[in-house]
C-alpha cells in the first residue's frame, strides 16, 4: 500500500514538472494575446469563442477518458457513461468552476455560467460523440500541447467573457487563476483517474483469477 502511494506521488510530481512550466508560459502568452484581441475589437463575441473552446475541451477529454476505460473494461455502454461523466465534470471544473472561484477570491467581478446546465443537450451531445470516437479510435493520449492549449483558452475566455474592467494587476491574477485551473484538473484527469482505473481493473482481474483457481476453474 505504501509503495503504491509512493508510486502515485512520484507520478504526480513527474507530471506536474511537465505541466507547470509549459502551462505558465502558455497562460502568459494566451492572457496577453486574448487581452490584445479583445481591446483591438478583433473578437466580436468573447462568449461565442468560449463556447467553441469549452466543447472542444470536453470533446477531447471524452475521447481520452472513454478510450482509457474501454482499454481495461470492454463494455461500450459503461465506457461511454464514464467518458461523458469524466469529461463534463473535469471540463466544468477546469473551464468554469476554477476560473469563477479564483476570480471571486481575488475580487474580480464575474458572473457564473455553467454550460452543462444552460445548454445540457449540446454539452452531452459533444461528450457522447467524443466518447464514441474514443471507442472507435482507441486513442488514450493526445499531444500535451493540444490539451494545455485548449484548457488554457477555455478558462481564459470564460473569465474575459463574464468579467469586466481589466487592468495590469487583474491580468497577473488571471494568469495565476488560469494556470491553477489547468494544472489541477489535468493532473486529476491525466494521472489519478487513469491509475485508479488501471489498478481497479487489475484488482478485479486478480480476485477473479484467484477465485477461479480456488474453484478449479481455468480463467483465460
Amino acid at each position: 500500500m505504501i509503495n503504491k502511494m509512493k508510486h502515485l506521488f512520484t507520478r504526480i510530481l513527474e507530471e506536474l514538472k511537465e505541466h507547470i512550466p509549459f502551462t505558465i508560459l502558455a497562460s502568459f502568452i494566451s492572457v496577453i494575446l486574448c487581452f490584445l484581441l479583445i481591446k483591438s475589437n478583433l473578437i466580436s463575441s468573447v462568449v461565442s469563442v468560449f463556447y467553441i473552446f469549452h466543447p472542444l475541451h470536453l470533446f477531447f477529454s471524452a475521447i481520452v477518458s472513454t478510450a482509457l476505460f474501454y482499454k481495461y473494461r470492454k463494455n461500450i455502454f459503461l465506457s461511454i457513461l464514464v467518458g461523458v461523466f469524466i469529461s463534463v465534470i473535469i471540463g466544468s471544473i477546469s473551464d468554469v468552476f476554477f476560473p469563477y472561484l479564483g476570480s471571486s477570491l481575488f475580487g474580480i467581478p464575474i458572473s457564473f455560467h455553467l454550460p452543462a446546465v444552460e445548454n445540457p443537450l449540446f454539452i452531452l451531445g459533444v461528450s457522447i460523440f467524443g466518447s464514441i470516437i474514443g471507442i472507435a479510435a482507441k486513442k488514450t493520449k493526445f499531444p500535451h500541447f493540444i490539451h494545455v492549449f485548449i484548457s488554457v483558452f477555455a478558462s481564459l475566455f470564460y473569465i474575459f467573457a463574464y468579467s469586466t474592467n481589466f487592468n495590469l494587476l487583474m491580468l497577473f491574477l488571471i494568469l495565476i487563476i488560469t494556470t491553477i485551473s489547468v494544472i489541477i484538473p489535468c493532473c486529476l484527469g491525466d494521472i489519478i483517474l487513469p491509475i485508479f482505473f488501471k489498478e481497479k481493473i487489475k484488482r478485479i482481474s486478480h480476485e477473479h483469477e484467484f477465485g477461479g483457481k480456488k474453484l478449479g476453474v481455468s480463467v483465460q
